[in-house]
């Protein structure tokens, strides 16, 4: 058994931020990630540029250089990759955590590979993980995505696209524009009110002008393997379909924090107990960092908010 001053779980840019202060405080420490580094961003799509701009995305006061005020996917991947290399941290890729117990005062962080012995844990683990389902027949159809990583494969197809986000609205005007077929289906009466000021009114003179299809105030009803049946405020509505890229959001993985110990709040947004002036949850040693700590209002906490949770905490246990 590996034993550590801390374990981190999520090799994000929070994560790779608590790694960061704990080097610097000389506490020994592993970072332990289920996929590739920044596997959240990995998994943006390859367009996709940031809301925040660079020097809100940095960590550890390390500039962060890009080619415009805001940075793209590739440039925030090259940018943490590089932070975290050239730093040395200890990070371990690819190693699943399946479990946290809390034996007397300490915890044994269980993994698909090993287990950690320690007696601090932060979990900066995101949101991504886990997308929140439409919960319809035919969802299980492989034409379905929950994920959406380029235009290419869309064009010339008959493409639903559901949501109002930004990851939404910049899907459909993607495939959109690489000549796909694109309705919209949203729940809400409007595109929605976070979507990135420069692309707003790109998506509703789409829309206005009819190149867009949109149903507000609508929900897929079913999905079959040549169409979908849409439930609209009028009537049900029956479309062509080829492909449903159903960008509803994502959640945390609850279970995880649940069995850890750690207690959501009774409402629909299941936010974690946690200590704001020390980000420790109610689980003494066990720490909360970045979005992680929002529940389920995932537009709460981002990178450029919580980058302070990592020497937020990293003090705390120096200090404890």
């Amino acid at each position: 058994m590996t034993t550590k001053d801390v374990i981190i779980i999520g090799a994000g840019p929070i994560g790779i931020a608590c790694a960061l202060e704990c080097k610097k405080k000389g506490l020994s420490y592993i970072v332990l990630e289920k996929g590739a580094l920044t596997n959240s961003l990995f998994n943006y799509p390859l367009n996709m540029t940031f809301f925040s701009t660079s020097e809100k995305l940095e960590i550890n006061s390390i500039p962060f250089i890009s080619n415009n005020p805001k940075p793209n996917r590739n440039e925030a991947l090259e940018y943490y990759r590089r932070v975290a290399t050239s730093n040395e941290l200890h990070i371990n890729l690819y190693e699943k955590v399946l479990a946290i117990e809390k034996v007397n005062n300490e915890f044994i962080v269980t993994s698909e590979k090993q287990n950690y012995n320690t007696k601090n844990v932060i979990i900066a683990t995101g949101f991504y993980d886990i997308p929140k389902l439409l919960n319809v027949p035919g969802e299980e159809l492989p034409k379905v995505n929950h994920y959406y990583k380029e235009a290419h494969p869309f064009s010339m197809q008959n493409v639903a696209v559901v949501g109002a986000s930004n990851s939404a609205v910049d899907a459909a005007l993607e495939i959109w524009r690489k000549g796909g077929n694109v309705t919209m289906i949203v729940r809400g009466a409007n595109i929605g009110e976070r979507v990135k000021y420069w692309v707003r009114p790109d998506i509703d003179n789409r829309i206005e002008e009819g190149s867009i299809k949109a149903y507000f105030n609508s929900e897929i009803k079913e999905i079959e393997q040549d169409k979908i049946v849409i439930k609209t405020p009028k009537k049900e509505v029956t479309i062509p379909n080829d492909y449903v890229v159903a960008l509803t959001g994502y959640r945390p993985n609850f279970e995880f924090l649940e069995n850890a110990g750690i207690t959501l709040s009774k409402d629909n947004n299941y936010i974690p107990t946690y200590n704001g002036k020390t980000m420790e949850s109610n689980v003494k040693g066990l720490y909360l960092a970045g979005v992680i700590c929002g529940g389920l209002e995932t537009h709460k906490w981002f990178i450029e908010n919580s980058r302070i949770h990592a020497k937020i905490i990293t003090e705390h246990i120096v200090n404890k």
